[in-house]
């Protein structure tokens, strides 16, 4: 069996992970704040986003 290569882990702007996640904004800084949502991580000076594993793995942890 062969092992396939691991993609790299992308950052998911706003808009891409409130699509995702059917969240509003306002829903998912306040799950930010509780910890019951990945935090998100500095790209630029004005400019953040979510690393798409912790993303997927935090949807993952819905269908349980």
């Amino acid at each position: 069996m062969q092992n396939q290569p691991q993609r790299p882990d992308r950052i998911l702007r706003m808009k891409t992970v409130l699509e995702r996640t059917g969240l509003t904004r306002s829903t998912l800084y306040r799950k930010m704040e509780a910890g019951t949502f990945p935090q998100n991580t500095r790209i630029s000076t004005r400019c953040m986003g979510w690393r798409e594993s912790a993303v997927a793995e935090w949807l993952d942890t819905l269908k349980k």
